[in-house]
Formats: C-alpha cells, sequence, structure tokens
C-alpha cells in the first residue's frame, strides 16, 4: 500500500476509535502545501471539532494517542488548530521507490470501488466539418476516459453525433438538386457544407435569397425522410456514413477511440413516449402551445433552472420537450438517451463534456431527470469548457472569419513542429522528422488546450505550445527522452535495475524532492477523475520535470559511487515512466529520441 494510503486508513481508524459515530470518509491525508511542515497533511479534525463544539487541538492529541505510523513516519506534529503533519522516514521512502521499479504499481492504485462511468463528448454534427470548436470537448472528454479508466472505472465513450433534425429538409434538397459528385468525392463534408449553407440561405426568411418554394420542398423532404421514405433514407445513411468516415479520420490523428456513436437519429422512436410520460405525470404540462417543464416551487428562486430574473421578478423559464408545431429538441433526446444509458448501460455516473454556453440547458435536463426519477442512483455532470481565444481576443476563427477547421489546424501543428524539428536535427531523415513532428505537433495542441483551466478562455498560440521551454508538451516530451538518453549513454537497461540497497538512504536535498514529488502521482490522479480537471496533472508533470532538472544538476548519475548510481538510475527510469504514463493519460505519445 502508498505510503498516504497507509496513513490515510491508519488515521480514519483512529479517528473511529476516539469518535465511534464519525463518518471517516472526509478524514484524508493530502500533500502538505509547504514541505518544510512536512510531506503530508490532514486537516480533517478541525471539522470533526467543530461540528461536536470540542476543542480541535485536543481531539487531534487524542487521535494521534491512538495512531501507529511509525514504521512510515518520522513522530507526527500538531500544529495551528489541529493540523496533522506526517514526514516520510527516508527508508519507508526507499521502499516505495523499489516497489514500484519491481512493478508493484507506479504510486498509484486501482479504485476498491470501480463505478460504470459514461462520458459523452465531442459529438460533431453529421454533414459538417469538425472545427476548432470540438477540440476542447474531444480532448478534455478523452483524457478523463483514460484517467478514469486507468484508476479501475468500467467507462463507456459515447459520441453522440447530430444525425437527426431539421437541416437534413434543406441538406436533402440539396443533394438533389445542386450536389457536385467530383467535389463529393474529393472532400465530402465541405460539398455537403456547401449545399447546406446554400439552400439554408434560400430557407431563411431574413436572408435576401429567400425562396418560399424551397422552404416549402425542404419541409416536405424532412416529412418523407421522417415518414421512412426509401430514396431520402439512403441519401440520409450515405450522409452519416461519409462524415463519419471523415471524423473517424480526425480521431485518429488524436489517438481518440469510442465505445458507441449513438446519434441524435438513434433514440427518433423513443421521444413521444418520453413526453407522454412526463405530461401523464405531470412534470410537463401545456405552455403556450408547447409542452415544457415549468418550475415545481421546491427550490429558491436563484437555484431554480426554470426561473430567470428579468425586470426585478422572478419568471417562468421552460424547459421545452415537445414544440408548437409537435416537433421535439435537444431537451428530448437528450431526456431518452439519459434513460438509455441508465437502462442499457447501469451508469453509475454520466458526464457530459460541452461548452459553457450549454449550462442552463444541462441544469434543466438535471432537474428534469431528478423529477422524473427521484431514485435513480446516478450522478450527473456537466463538465463545461471555456472558448479558445485569437491573438485579438476574439473566438479564434480564420481571418475571412470561417470557423477554423480542425483537420487544417492539425496539418498546420505538425508542418510548424517540422521546422522546429528540422532546424534542430537536419541530419534526421525526412519520415524520421515526420513522426516526431507528427508526436510533438499533435501533442503540442492537445497538451495547450488542457493546461489552462477548463472553465477558463484561452488565447491560441503556436510559439508557445512548441516551445521546447516552460509548461509545454514538447518541453515534457523532450524531458522524457533526455532521461532515456541517459540509459543510452551509460548501456544501461532500466528493466535491469535492480532495488537499490536498503541501507543506503536517499540523502541529497533534491533526490528527496524528487522522489516525493512521484509518491503523488496518484493523488493527482483521483483529483483529476474526481474534478474532472486535466490541468492539475499537466502541472504536476511539469514539476516533476523540473524536480528531474535539479536532481540531474546537482546529483551525478552515471558517475556517482556504486550503491548511489543505481539509485539514482532508478529514480530516473521511474520519473522516466511516470511522465510517459501521465502523458498517455492525456492523450500525448513520448519518443526515445527527438
Amino acid at each position: 500500500m502508498l505510503p498516504h494510503k497507509l496513513i490515510e486508513q491508519r488515521l480514519q481508524a483512529a479517528v473511529k476509535a476516539v469518535l465511534p459515530e464519525a463518518d471517516t470518509a472526509s478524514v484524508l491525508v493530502r500533500p502538505c502545501p509547504d514541505p518544510k511542515f512536512g510531506d503530508y497533511q490532514s486537516n480533517a479534525l478541525m471539522a470533526l471539532a467543530r461540528s461536536r463544539k470540542l476543542n480541535p487541538r485536543q481531539l487531534a492529541a487524542d487521535v494521534l494517542a491512538r495512531l501507529d505510523v511509525r514504521e512510515w513516519c518520522e513522530p507526527v506534529e500538531i500544529a495551528g488548530a489541529g493540523f496533522l503533519n506526517f514526514r516520510l522516514k527516508p527508508e519507508a521512502l526507499l521502499r516505495t521507490l523499489s516497489a514500484a521499479a519491481a512493478g508493484e504499481h507506479l504510486f498509484f492504485e486501482k479504485t476498491a470501488a470501480p463505478r460504470t462511468i459514461v462520458i459523452d463528448f465531442s459529438s460533431p454534427n453529421v454533414a459538417k466539418p469538425m472545427h476548432v470548436g470540438h477540440i476542447r470537448s474531444t480532448i478534455l472528454g478523452d483524457s478523463l476516459a483514460r484517467a478514469l479508466r486507468l484508476l479501475g472505472h468500467r467507462v463507456i465513450t459515447d459520441n453522440h453525433i447530430g444525425d437527426w433534425g431539421t437541416q437534413f429538409g434543406m441538406l436533402i434538397v440539396g443533394w438533389k438538386t445542386s450536389l457536385d459528385r467530383a467535389a463529393l468525392e474529393a472532400d465530402p463534408l465541405a460539398e455537403m457544407e456547401r449545399i447546406y449553407k446554400l439552400i439554408s440561405g434560400r430557407c431563411d426568411p431574413d436572408k435576401p435569397g429567400f425562396d418560399a418554394a424551397t422552404l416549402d420542398r425542404a419541409r416536405a423532404e424532412l416529412v418523407r425522410l421522417q415518414s421512412g421514405d426509401p430514396e431520402n433514407r439512403a441519401i440520409w445513411r450515405e450522409m452519416i456514413r461519409l462524415s463519419e468516415s471523415q471524423f473517424e479520420t480526425i480521431y485518429r490523428r488524436l489517438g481518440v477511440q469510442f465505445d458507441y456513436t449513438l446519434g441524435e437519429s438513434y433514440y427518433h422512436d423513443r421521444l413521444q413516449a418520453v413526453v407522454d410520460e412526463l405530461m401523464r405525470r405531470g412534470i410537463a404540462v401545456e405552455s403556450r402551445g408547447a409542452k415544457a417543464v415549468l418550475s415545481d416551487g421546491s427550490l429558491e428562486p436563484k437555484d431554480d433552472p426554470f426561473l430567470i430574473h428579468r425586470e426585478g421578478e422572478w419568471v417562468p423559464n421552460p424547459f421545452i420537450i415537445q414544440k408548437q408545431d409537435g416537433g421535439f429538441n435537444y431537451a428530448t433526446t437528450d431526456l431518452a438517451t439519459l434513460l438509455h444509458r441508465l437502462e442499457n448501460w447501469r451508469a453509475d455516473e454520466i458526464i457530459y463534456v460541452t461548452d459553457g454556453r450549454q449550462q442552463l440547458h444541462f441544469r434543466q435536463l438535471f432537474a428534469t431527470f431528478r423529477r422524473w426519477h427521484p431514485e435513480a442512483p446516478v450522478k450527473l455532470a456537466h463538465v463545461w469548457f471555456g472558448s479558445i481565444l485569437g491573438d485579438d481576443g476574439k473566438p479564434f476563427k480564420t481571418r475571412s472569419g470561417e470557423n477554423v477547421r480542425l483537420a487544417e489546424l492539425l496539418d498546420e501543428a505538425e508542418e510548424r513542429a517540422l521546422q522546429v524539428v528540422t532546424s534542430k536535427s537536419p541530419d534526421l531523415p525526412e519520415s524520421v522528422r515526420r513522426d516526431i513532428a507528427r508526436v510533438v505537433g499533435i501533442g503540442a495542441v492537445k497538451y495547450a488546450d488542457l493546461l489552462p483551466n477548463r472553465q477558463s478562455d484561452y488565447v491560441f498560440s503556436w510559439d508557445k505550445m512548441l516551445a521546447l521551454t516552460g509548461n509545454t508538451a514538447p518541453y515534457l516530451q523532450y524531458a522524457y527522452t533526455r532521461i532515456r538518453s541517459i540509459f543510452r549513454k551509460g548501456s544501461v537497461d532500466p528493466a535491469a535495475l535492480g532495488a537499490p540497497p536498503a541501507a543506503l538512504p536517499l540523502t541529497a536535498p533534491e533526490e528527496l524532492a524528487l522522489a516525493k514529488h512521484l509518491l503523488n502521482f496518484g493523488l493527482v490522479l483521483e483529483a483529476v477523475g474526481e474534478e474532472y480537471r486535466p490541468n492539475f496533472l499537466c502541472n504536476y508533470l511539469y514539476d516533476l520535470a523540473g524536480r528531474f532538472t535539479a536532481f540531474y544538476e546537482n546529483c551525478p548519475v552515471l558517475n556517482a559511487e556504486p550503491g548511489r548510481r543505481e539509485a539514482r538510475l532508478l529514480l530516473c527510469d521511474l520519473t522516466a515512466r511516470v511522465l510517459q504514463q501521465g502523458l498517455k493519460v492525456l492523450g500525448i505519445e513520448t519518443l526515445e529520441q527527438m
């Protein structure tokens, strides 16, 4: 068992001995913010004391009297109002490193209570090219799936593509009247986007090219599609096939895979039943000719997603599940989708990864579902993110104001990375330089997207993301390759490293700082999974690389005396393995040489 887990387990047992009725789930051990106070810390006793009107320092003393962690820690200290500070013994640290070297763990443990977690992310629309707006959902969702799987959960990824709706009436009109077959073969999504723009412009009464006859025909073609007309269904299926083929090309480049791709159409036949049940149970009501969920008065107005504050008063903010014309919308589809995931996949948690503009929709969706199925023991989470901005502080676009296509963005990332690789290693064969550029370029884009607080906007900068210094993917990838070069230079096989002598504890400050940082890898992974924030892992890896640099500059490795040399080589290998595993969680590849 890892040191912090053992300390936490013993601490919870000691708390139970003093306060038998206490819920010890919140009694946690975390790294000390300031190493001068120790390696780990717990502040849980203060909250337990406050809720029971006890003296927190006295409670800490009572718990400490029943706490035995002598095998791992120096004498535990009580600090401040009741903090407990733990400092690992050097020999305990070395034992943990040796266990990691032996393959017993890599500073994290699989969860003892695995859950089934569904992650809904990416979700592009059929007949439209994926653009830069899809990158955050795709990369963030994939990283969360990787982290949660690594921690032992059963993760189901679902790409809920937009393959149904009114736009297909216009697309079918365009397909039948204006399709350029050669253009479709060359670039299917670009051609489908072209015919959609052409026909939708004629169907918009507010645009100069409006044509009522085209609008009527689009409506008729949509009715034919929804009624199962063979010709329209065949065109629609071809649109989906061509779209998914191009989506898959992007996903392969990004290293992203989905367990399911169940689009909106998959749930179409279930939507009327959802509306009927919500109406029958009084959860939804007639509202201005539509059917909608309204406030039931159970929440404070400021917390009620079905109310909005307007002109000094709270007014209804309906969640429409069937429109006046009888049509359905995202609300209806999302309710049917949610129920499917519970009934068929037995989800314990469902995570939706979308941009921040959809916050109200998901608040209303979750509140509606809780009224519909109050007994369902499922956690629902909307993991939302901010926008990608250009240098001008506005949403990142092309110079002509169009959305930046994701394929073109990835092409440019690889080309820019190739320029960097060529300038630094011009003698490498072109095929090798291009492979390095692919790994570095794609990794740089991913890392730049995952590094900021996901709820913040960030400015897209090629120069920053491709830099070999600073908190970037190329810097971390280079740190990994630099460590591997140590083993090549010393003709050392990392797999042949044995455990260092127990009698030789780590003593140099840089050795200790690096080793103790390695021990926190599992805590960071757990925080990523609990709070849906891969940026925690980005910053951890950056700190790890920095600590390794300080260690390598101050602690000779290959020229160290016997015993110490093996201990330092072990630190090098474990650092490389954690860097590689951490980057893999972020969806970023590593290279043995750069």
